[in-house]
C-alpha cells in the first residue's frame, strides 16, 4: 500500500477505538422472564423477513461465572432473549468459539476470527463468548431490549456493544434492501425466496458436524470503518466502476438490478473492471456466495461512520471467507478498515442444543 493509502487506515483505526461502549440498564418483567417464545415463528429471529427490521443493537458478552455454571448461564441467557423475541423486536444469541471449551463440541468451522490482510482488529471491540443483538422498528426499542437483557444476566460482562440503522430499509422482488454509507443500495445478492434463504445460511445434517448444531447458522460480523470522506471527493464515474453496480443498482453492462451480469462478456474489464467489488466477491453471478447478508449501518459522527456487515452461512469456508479471499486487491480496499467484529454460531430453534451440550 502507499503511503497515502497507509495514512488513511492509520486515521481510520485510531478514530474507531472505542467507539463502542456500556450503556444504562432496565428490567425485564417478571411475566416476560417467565413466558417462551410461544408459537413456532416463521423463520428464526436473525433470518425473519425479506428485509429485516431496519434498527439494531448487537452486544458482545463474555462469562464471568465458573465453567462448571457455564450451561446454566447459556440457559439464563437463552431464556431471557427468547422472552424478548417476538412481535416489533427480533432477538436471537450466537456463540463464540471460547464458551465451548470441548473442541469436539464446537461447530467445526467455529474459531477466532482471523485477521485477514489490512484489517486492524482491535481486541476491545472483537470476538466474546457470547453474541446477542435486537433488531426493532426504532433505535429506541432496540435499546430497551437490549437493557433489558443486560439487567437480568449479571454473569456476563460487556465487551463491546454497537448499534445500527438500515436507511431506506425496503423489499424489491423479495429481497431485503437498503442503503450504505458510501451511498449505494446493498442486499441485490441475497436470495429472493425464503426457501433459499434457508438454504443458504441452515446447517444441515451429513455435513460433519456436531449434531446439536444442525438447524444452526454461522454467523459473522465485521465492523468495518469507512472512510467517507475520502470517498465523497471521488466522482460518481469512479465510485461506480469501484464499486461495479450504477448507484440505483443496474449493472455497469446496462443489465437491471435484479438480472444476472455476465462478466465473460468483458473478460478485459473494460465495461466492469476487474478489481471492482461486486466482481470480486462474486465472478460467476450463476452461482452466487451461498450466504444472507444482514448488514447495517453505524455512525458516529462525520469522522466515525460504517458498516457493521453481518452474514449467515451454513459453511463457513464456501461462504464468507470465500468471498473474503477473493476480495484481497479490490480497488475499494483503501477506503475501508475492518477494526472488530468475530466469528459466532446461532444455535437451532428450540433448547435442545443445551441439553446436548450438557
Amino acid at each position: 500500500m502507499d503511503s497515502h493509502g497507509y495514512s488513511r487506515r492509520r486515521i481510520l483505526y485510531a478514530s474507531a477505538v472505542g467507539a463502542v461502549g456500556a450503556g444504562g440498564l432496565a428490567t425485564v418483567s417478571a411475566a416476560a422472564l417467565r413466558s417462551t417464545s410461544s408459537g413456532q415463528k416463521e423463520a428464526p429471529a436473525h433470518l425473519r423477513g425479506a428485509a429485516p427490521l431496519p434498527f439494531i443493537h448487537a452486544i458482545s458478552l463474555d462469562l464471568t461465572a465458573a465453567e462448571d455454571r457455564r450451561i446454566g448461564q447459556l440457559r439464563a441467557a437463552h431464556r431471557v432473549v427468547g422472552a424478548l423475541d417476538g412481535g416489533k423486536i427480533a432477538a436471537w444469541m450466537a456463540l463464540g468459539e471460547s464458551v465451548l471449551p470441548e473442541p469436539a463440541s464446537r461447530p467445526r468451522h467455529l474459531r477466532p476470527m482471523p485477521a485477514f490482510p489490512g484489517d486492524v482488529l482491535d481486541p476491545a471491540l472483537s470476538h466474546g463468548d457470547l453474541l446477542i443483538q435486537f433488531t426493532a422498528a426504532s433505535s429506541d426499542a432496540a435499546h430497551v431490549a437490549a437493557d433489558q437483557a443486560l439487567r437480568t444476566l449479571p454473569r456476563w460482562r460487556v465487551r463491546w456493544r454497537l448499534d445500527g440503522r438500515r436507511p431506506e430499509n425496503r423489499t424489491e422482488d423479495g429481497r431485503g434492501l437498503a442503503r450504505n454509507p458510501f451511498h449505494f443500495t446493498e442486499g441485490y445478492g441475497n436470495p429472493a425466496s425464503p426457501a433459499e434463504v434457508t438454504e443458504r445460511a441452515t446447517v444441515r445434517a451429513g455435513r460433519g458436524e456436531p449434531a446439536w448444531a444442525v438447524g444452526g447458522s454461522y454467523q459473522v460480523v465485521r465492523i468495518i470503518r469507512l472512510a467517507t470522506g475520502f470517498w465523497d471527493r471521488d466522482t460518481l464515474h469512479e465510485q461506480e466502476r469501484i464499486i461495479g453496480r450504477h448507484t440505483d443498482g443496474r449493472w455497469l453492462d446496462g443489465t437491471p438490478a435484479d438480472e444476472r451480469a455476465v462478466f465473460a462478456a468483458d473478460p478485459d474489464g473494460k465495461i466492469t473492471p476487474l478489481d471492482a467489488h461486486v466482481r470480486r466477491a462474486a465472478p460467476d453471478r450463476r452461482h452466487p456466495p451461498p450466504l444472507v447478508r444482514r448488514g447495517y449501518n453505524y455512525h458516529r459522527g462525520t469522522d466515525d461512520q460504517g458498516l457493521i456487515f453481518c452474514c449467515f452461512q451454513r459453511d463457513m469456508e464456501k461462504g464468507f471467507e470465500a468471498v473474503q479471499h477473493r476480495l484481497q486487491g479490490e480497488a475499494m480496499a483503501k477506503y475501508t478498515l475492518t477494526v472488530g467484529g468475530g466469528y459466532f454460531f446461532v444455535p437451532p430453534p428450540g433448547d435442545g442444543w443445551l441439553d446436548a451440550l450438557a
